[in-house]
């Protein structure tokens, strides 16, 4: 398997160009079982070695199945598309030097890069949780970078299997364009959203699109796996920008380029923040014992110092087991400061960093969940609709996954500082 340390043996005392990094929603800084070789809740593509991306070459129309798997086991790649019982055509795809290619799916089969699996929504991450049937292809999408600057990496959608192929079967969506060249789309589709304005403080949310095997742009099915492809959209293209959205249904993954994560704030920055907090010695306005938002690697763990706040006003507290409204509600509470009723969690730092796009304190927590980022990385997330199920649409917390709820999906904290 392609590591980033090789690149530095054939290039000694060079940095490895790096062309960006993916990473999983859902998941604050790690997997919840800790990332293990290409399972990990972020994946880095750097400039390989050697070059491996492909570009189609020869098409062969094909009257026998027979004849189909003697193309296609010629040992290049190829994508093959069944149109009926007695006809495929297969597009043959040659080596090309200018590019690498880059996997992603749910196969842990080699020719997969980064292994992603379903994202289950926040307090169900546990060992526990079982996937009857995962929605994610085995061979979701590939990503195609430029080797030289400036580095565009582009996405398609499914991935070449083991044997270096690519089948879509006579149920799959598929047509010939009008020049003549084949296309198609996967069973649960690739969907991709460009945010308005890259990336930034004023970034807003872009509009999701569907990409095709060949990288075209599609609007929407009318399910994910509807037969029926939505309309070209002729003037997008399927080249990934910082802050693109990339939907396998079952997990949505964050594009950041190189140079997007050189202007976003690093690891020791938030926790810079963190101690800056916890320096101010914020307290519980009624218990008025001092608050500590714990360390990054204790980030699950809920601490006797940890601040809770009721998420309807903001108010920030020590844990206390009062202002219970009712017995059905166990999470509803009435606010000792303002009688405000709702709910009331403990807070979490958001540590991944390149969900932020700013570098803001954290002054606000999304709702219902409590984890707490920058007010500008806030309200970016809390209105982006992330594709949920095969056709529902809704804002989610970046670092858990929780659907967002409230009148704005996210609180300004209220803290109150020490008394002396």
């Amino acid at each position: 398997m392609f590591s980033p340390n090789q690149e530095e043996h054939c290039a000694p005392n060079k940095e490895p160009v790096k062309y960006g990094e993916l990473v999983v929603l859902g998941y604050n800084g790690s997997l919840p079982n800790g990332d293990r070789g290409r399972r990990k809740s972020r994946f880095a593509l750097y400039k390989r070695p050697k070059a491996n991306g492909v570009k189609p070459s020869t098409v062969h129309v094909i009257s026998t199945p027979q004849a189909s798997k003697a193309v296609s086991c010629k040992g290049q790649h190829s994508i093959s598309y069944t149109l009926s019982r007695n006809q495929t055509v297969v597009v043959e795809y040659t080596h090309d030097k200018d590019t690498d290619m880059f996997q992603v799916g749910r196969s842990t089969e080699s020719p997969i890069d980064f292994v992603v699996t379903d994202t289950i929504s926040g307090t169900q991450n546990n060992d526990e949780t079982q996937i009857t049937q995962s929605t994610i292809s085995r061979f979701a999408c590939r990503i195609v970078c430029d080797r030289s600057p400036p580095y565009t990496a582009r996405i398609f959608a499914a991935g070449f299997d083991s044997s270096k192929n690519i089948f879509l079967g006579e149920k799959a969506a598929k047509w010939k364009n009008p020049d003549g060249h084949m296309d198609g789309l996967t069973t649960n589709g690739v969907l991709v959203m460009h945010p308005k304005g890259g990336f930034t403080e004023e970034s807003k949310p872009g509009v999701w699109r569907e990409i095709s095997v060949c990288g075209d742009v599609y609007t929407l099915r009318e399910t994910r796996s509807a037969q029926q492809r939505g309309k070209l959209v002729e003037n997008e293209t399927n080249v990934l920008q910082d802050g693109s959205l990339i939907d396998l249904c079952g997990a949505t993954l964050l594009w950041r380029t190189a140079d997007g994560l050189f202007h976003t704030p690093t690891q020791k920055h938030i926790e810079a923040l963190r101690q800056e907090i916890n320096a101010a010695r914020p307290q519980c306005p009624v218990g008025l014992n001092t608050l500590a938002f714990p360390s990054i690697n204790r980030k699950d763990v809920v601490e006797e110092k940890q601040p809770w706040a009721y998420l309807s006003c903001g108010h920030v507290h020590g844990y206390h087991n009062w202002g219970h409204r009712s017995d059905t509600e166990a999470n509803e509470r009435e606010c000792p400061m303002c009688r405000t009723v709702g709910p009331y969690v403990p807070l979490w730092l958001g540590c991944e960093a390149g969900f932020y796009v700013d570098a803001g304190p954290p002054t606000h927590a999304f709702t219902p969940c409590g984890h707490v980022c920058s007010e500008k990385s806030a309200k970016y997330w809390s209105q982006i609709p992330l594709p949920h199920g095969t056709h529902a649409f809704h804002a989610a917390c970046p670092f858990c996954a929780t659907q967002l709820s409230g009148e704005h999906n996210c609180v300004k904290l209220i803290f109150q500082g020490p008394i002396d």
